[in-house]
């Protein structure tokens, strides 16, 4: 077994990958700003005035500072789905913030979607070319045919209204959600509403999946919190005892 401890070639240019590493040997991350910085704490004390910082740090700041777009490349990651920084009630306050719904909208399956509005595939679709995890933007909704249509990566996808099921809306997701994906930019909600999901490894997942930018908002606690939980339990299921003893 080979383990890498050490940053080299880019650990001068990228607090991200300093940052995750600090976080994953149980260190708290350096949230001091340098200008160049990629990587950002803003501090809420609660988690009423951390809706609103983090909303205009992806509809506002962000954009005007590093010049992404806030639907296209900015992605909230959250601890949970419950809660008002959880997953579900931030798609409603962002979709209202970034694309507030126009005269062409449809409702179905407890969303309401319109064009424009950011959009994740929750089910394998072998027949669409389009799986699990897989963002999309709306590109038209066609009321009279009843149909919607996705664009995945420039590649447009048609669902029929009764088909909705598998699309929720993707301007947050759940941490768990984005493993295996990377984004441009990434904004993670930490309270400690969130105590149950706030571990080391989760964040460590959230953390790694922005390519050029983090920020973190919320309380210096609630990353405490995650920092110094390890997750997971380590599994005492005696295999090593029973490997003995069918050994000898």
């Amino acid at each position: 077994m080979v383990r890498l401890t050490e940053v080299f070639r880019q650990a001068t240019q990228s607090r991200i990958i300093t940052n995750a590493h600090r976080i994953n040997e149980g260190k708290m991350p350096e949230l001091s700003a340098e200008e160049g910085s990629d990587f950002y704490f803003v501090e809420a004390p609660d988690p009423k005035i951390g809706l609103r910082k983090l909303i205009a740090v992806v509809k506002d700041r962000i954009p005007a500072r590093f010049g992404l777009d806030p639907v296209r490349d900015v992605q909230v990651l959250c601890p949970m789905n419950r809660g008002g920084l959880g997953a579900r009630s931030l798609n409603i306050e962002l979709q209202q913030a970034l694309n507030p719904a126009g005269d062409v909208k449809v409702e179905r399956f407890g969303w309401t979607y319109g064009p424009g509005d950011k959009v994740m595939q929750i089910a394998n679709d072998y027949d669409r070319d389009v799986f699990n995890g897989d963002l999309g933007v709306i590109g038209r909704i066609d009321v009279e045919e009843g149909e919607l249509t996705v664009s995945f990566d420039g590649r447009d996808v048609v669902y029929g209204f009764g088909e909705l099921d598998e699309l929720v809306l993707a301007y947050a997701t759940t941490i768990h959600k984005s493993q295996g994906s990377e984004y441009p930019a990434v904004v993670i909600p930490l309270v400690t509403q969130h105590y149950a999901m706030l571990a080391r490894n989760l964040l460590y997942t959230g953390v790694t999946r922005g390519r050029k930018l983090v920020v973190l908002v919320g309380q210096k606690k609630a990353l405490a919190i995650a920092v110094r939980n390890q997750g997971g339990r380590r599994r005492w299921s005696k295999l090593r005892e029973w490997l003995a003893g069918s050994v000898a």
